[in-house]
């Protein structure tokens, strides 16, 4: 008789739940037999890197994620020996190895996005004089996948890689206003235990951003998250799944007035993400169009030569 494995599926909300950065396991893990603690201790680990950390010993990585330093210390260990960290024996520290990048550009290039996205983003931050970047969730934050550049000079560059706040950028928020509502509600939730007291103000501005994508299609933060850096941005939902992307377009908020975002970049954004979103529900992905770049520009001088929302 022909044996058949029944595979465990994770939650239908896994993509979507925002783990507490001093969690060892997510909400009600401890009862699920299938979860295997020691594999997602493991992952804890790799998320400890931020963008800044080029190296991080067994005594920092306990004290960021709670693990206890024995276990730390064995998993590092078990870790560089597959690749995904690499030891440096002159200062005793850790960093990401070559099978952690290998796994991100994995997911970038498995589902097409950079290929489809790249030309297109790269083209409307040409004609706009402004930073586009795509972005995924991690946390309470948003990461960059991609980031194009305008050709001026005096751009503050955000690379790949680069964390804004989930809850007070235009691209964060826009995350949020991508998702169905009961994966809204689960990450408004952790987002709530994150801010603490600070979360009503914090929800207030993330209700008017609901309130505008449902109006119009796109988010707008005007010198919010940092009183430098205004964008406006929309969200970008993959075939075949309930995964959830973002874009982002901004600059220098000296620059990037409430108004040019909402009657310039923010329908230029929107109608980015309707493309990209076009063309990567199509069989193959196809190259999406550059029709996006093809709208009047604003001026130079109203678009921001600096890091972007």
């Amino acid at each position: 008789m022909k044996r058949t494995t029944t595979i465990p599926m994770p939650p239908p909300d896994a993509a979507h739940t925002l783990v507490p950065a001093d969690a060892q396991a997510g909400p009600g893990c401890a009862d699920d037999r299938n979860f295997v603690t020691a594999l997602a201790r493991g992952m804890e680990l790799l998320r400890a890197f931020g963008p800044q950390d080029d190296y991080l010993g067994n005594a920092e990585l306990s004290r960021r994620t709670g693990i206890p330093r024995p276990t730390v210390s064995r998993l590092t260990y078990t870790l560089a020996t597959l690749g995904y960290l690499t030891y440096i024996e002159a200062i005793e520290k850790y960093r990401l190895g070559q099978g952690a990048m290998v796994l991100g550009h994995r997911y970038v290039g498995g589902a097409g996005i950079r290929e489809i996205a790249q030309p297109l983003m790269q083209s409307l931050a040409f004609a706009t004089d402004c930073t586009v970047a795509l972005a995924i969730p991690d946390r309470h934050a948003m990461v960059y996948l991609e980031s194009c550049q305008p050709r001026g000079a005096l751009v503050i560059r955000l690379a790949p890689g680069a964390r804004l706040p989930m809850a007070t950028s235009a691209i964060g928020r826009a995350w949020l206003a991508g998702l169905d509502a009961d994966h809204r509600e689960a990450a408004l939730a952790e987002l709530a235990r994150h801010y603490g007291a600070r979360w009503p103000g914090v929800r207030a501005g993330i209700e008017r951003a609901l309130r505008d994508h449902a109006r119009r299609g796109f988010c707008v933060a005007h010198a919010e998250w940092d009183r430098t850096v205004s964008g406006a941005a929309a969200p970008l939902r993959l075939a075949g799944s309930s995964e959830v992307l973002a874009l982002n377009i901004g600059g220098a908020a000296t620059r990037l007035s409430p108004e040019i975002l909402e009657s310039n970049l923010g329908p230029r954004i929107r109608e980015l993400a309707e493309t990209l979103q076009a063309r990567l529900w199509q069989p193959g992905g196809a190259r999406a169009s550059a029709r996006v770049a093809s709208a009047p520009a604003p001026d130079a001088d109203t678009c921001a030569r600096a890091s972007h929302d």
